[in-house]
């Protein structure tokens, strides 16, 4: 299938000021453009008109992402907080506060029940839309998380980060499932495909590279490695068989082989 030029596309201007995000609705009536004029607009597609302007009290809005159901626009900035906006009242729903830095980036889970964020505090969050409240704070990276993404079925929250590497975590356990080494200079945006066995990663060295995450349960490899050498992993063997994981104690009951 071919692409066809657009015949007399409409231009969205927004006074000038450098637009950091785009993101259309589930429906694709509705473009949302977040710049550094503390402004995000909703512009109708077809008519490229401004539909609603959403002001804040941030100077620049990093990132913008829609809900699944198109009613809830979240919006992250650089005054350390993320906001849940009613799309069609124009008005905050909720506020999230918890970064210690700029938010960089936003994520709605498949199901529309959590937001991940990025920031520059080096940390990933999840939170509650319907509470407003943390359920969980993810470290691990070294630098500012630059991008967050869900797999399409909701179980693994991928992030890539200044430091040059990319983390999936497996949402079910809160455990990190693998850290992805290969970019020489920070990982500026992460994308799974459709079925959620790829994930493709962009860097500010301007490549791009795709990883296979179908990956294995990481706790089924470490039974499986605990119960053949019964003992416990040294830090090395952990770092070449499970890459990823925390220091603690791979194997609890080594003490009882």
């Amino acid at each position: 299938m071919g692409c066809e030029y657009r015949k007399n596309p409409p231009t969205l201007k927004s006074n000038g000021s450098s637009v950091s995000s785009v993101a259309f609705s589930p429906d694709g009536k509705t473009l949302a453009t977040g710049s550094d004029d503390r402004t995000t607009q909703l512009w109708d597609v077809d008519t490229g008109k401004v539909r609603t302007t959403l002001k804040g009290r941030a100077d620049f809005v990093s990132s913008v992402s829609f809900s699944p159901d198109g009613k809830t626009l979240a919006i992250g900035s650089d005054d350390r907080i993320a906001r849940l906006w009613d799309v069609d009242t124009g008005k905050v729903r909720t506020t999230l506060k918890g970064h210690n830095n700029y938010v960089t980036s936003v994520a709605f889970s498949p199901d529309g029940k959590t937001l991940a964020t990025g920031s520059a505090d080096s940390a990933a969050r999840l939170w509650d839309v319907d509470t407003g409240k943390i359920r969980t704070t993810l470290k691990g990276h070294d630098e500012s998380v630059l991008a967050v993404a869900f797999s399409p079925d909701g179980t693994i929250l991928a992030t890539g980060s200044h430091d040059g590497t990319a983390r999936l975590l497996d949402l079910d356990t809160g455990k990190d499932r693998a850290t992805l080494k290969g970019h020489d200079e920070s990982v500026l945006a992460v994308a799974f495909n459709p079925d959620g066995t790829t994930l493709a990663t962009s860097g500010e060295a301007g490549n791009t590279q795709l990883w296979d995450v179908d990956l294995p349960d990481t706790q089924k490899v470490s039974d499986a490695i605990c119960e053949s050498i019964h003992r416990n992993l040294t830090r090395a063997e952990q770092a070449q068989y499970l890459p990823g994981q925390n220091s603690d104690p791979v194997c609890p009951r080594s003490s009882a082989y």
